[in-house]
């Protein structure tokens, strides 16, 4: 294989890592068929691994690539159309919509993967597969991943995807933005398809990294996008709290990529840019007083981004934030990062125990991020034997390969004190 084949097939993987996604939302906006618009984008791809390395990269490959898809669709509805006549009019539709040129799209092509969310988290559907199709469709997250997110069997997500998929195709749900007067009902589920999709990308799931940039920064141009449609405060809560927690991505991983807490990162590689914009936002959110729990959990962001460093933490305002947030959208989750601050404004021991009552109600059992807040305070208070128990339950529950590798040195750290 020479060397120009390589790069070619190389630029093809690279274009479906970055791309896919966009091709797919265009496709299904197109061929109103969640399965055809799959089986064409992979066609595509199929199609340009051939014809790549031989014509040459397109100037525009996402172009390229909803073209070769949406001629692809049409030679299958073809192909079906011997037995079902209906089909053979679909084809001709599309035939003609084919011949309009690409630029005449270039906003609705830009905008798809929103219209898509909405479409996914229409209220037709139930409100238990919105979400979970919506992280499958958009970001290509897979049945597993969105299990772990759920802690749900993947059989019960593939499921749901299915018929959500259907309900869409039976009842010629349509694939738009809607009007101004039907926002309101989606949008408590837009947002938080949007920022799930923005903790995959901040927090990966599971893998070798521990952030995707890809979904984080899709989630952040939703969130512009969505501003735009509805200046609501809770959508300038949301965008606020995605900008305040993305400004600290150069400062959580080392060059060697392991992960380093916040109470240890150089905050000169902050983004102060973000934390600029997304300290604004909040203002303008809490000075509407008709915000929500995205807007207190970017106070709560915000109070991090302005202290220096560390030590001047205002811990007691976190505490009190998180009393907020417990009042207006309760969860052990919430719960935990609560006890969390009080540990570090009243002392361990004081944390410990509220985290120790999380445990004990199960609650949390399965999430990794408990036990291994139960080490670290284990570890302040000299509980060694407990700290090296919770660790190691965090790490066998712990899927992303940076978190593995950080309760690994805890645990050998521990030992060490230990020995």
């Amino acid at each position: 294989m020479s060397d120009v084949v390589e790069q070619t097939l190389a630029r093809v993987e690279e274009t479906y890592r970055s791309e896919s996604r966009h091709v797919l939302a265009t496709l299904i906006r197109l061929l109103h068929d969640f399965d055809l618009a799959e089986e064409a984008l992979h066609e595509a791809f199929a199609a340009a691994v051939e014809q790549w390395p031989r014509d040459g990269i397109p100037a525009n490959p996402r172009t390229w690539l909803v073209s070769a898809g949406r001629f692809k669709a049409i030679d299958v509805i073809r192909r079906r159309a011997r037995y079902d006549a209906s089909l053979g009019e679909l084809a001709k539709s599309m035939e003609i919509a084919s011949a309009e040129t690409p630029e005449e799209h270039h906003e609705s092509v830009e905008d798809d993967r929103l219209r898509l969310i909405f479409t996914c988290c229409h209220p037709a559907l139930p409100p238990e597969a919105q979400v979970p199709m919506t992280l499958r469709e958009v970001c290509n997250l897979t049945t597993e991943e969105i299990a772990r997110a759920f802690l749900t069997k993947p059989g019960t997500i593939a499921q749901r995807i299915v018929r959500a998929k259907a309900k869409i195709r039976d009842a010629r749900i349509p694939y738009e933005v809607p009007p101004p007067s039907g926002l309101q009902a989606r949008l408590d589920n837009v947002l938080r398809v949007v920022y799930l999709v923005f903790n995959e990308g901040y927090s990966a799931s599971s893998g070798t990294l521990l952030t995707r940039a890809d979904l984080s920064g899709e989630a952040i141009r939703l969130g512009r996008l969505l501003l735009e449609l509805l200046p609501e405060p809770e959508v300038l809560g949301l965008l606020a709290l995605m900008l305040l927690q993305e400004s600290r991505r150069a400062a959580r991983t080392s060059p060697d990529g392991d992960l380093i807490l916040l109470e240890q990162q150089d905050r000169s590689l902050w983004n102060r840019a973000q934390i600029t914009e997304g300290i604004t936002l909040v203002e303008r959110a809490l000075s509407s007083r008709r915000f929500g729990p995205y807007t207190i959990q970017a106070a709560i962001a915000a109070v991090h981004a302005e202290a220096l460093d560390a030590g001047k933490t205002d811990w007691a305002q976190i505490v009190g934030l998180y009393d907020v947030l417990m009042r207006a959208d309760p969860s052990p989750v919430v719960e935990l990062n609560r006890a969390v601050a009080v540990g570090m404004r009243d002392g361990p021991l004081a944390g410990l125990i509220l985290i120790e009552n999380i445990l004990q109600r199960g609650d949390l059992d399965n999430y990794h991020l408990a036990h291994s807040a139960r080490a670290e305070l284990c570890r302040r208070v000299g509980k060694m034997e407990d700290a090296k128990v919770s660790y190691k339950r965090a790490l066998a529950l712990a899927q992303q390969e940076p978190e593995r590798r950080f309760l690994e040195r805890r645990l050998a750290e521990l030992s060490h004190m230990m020995s």
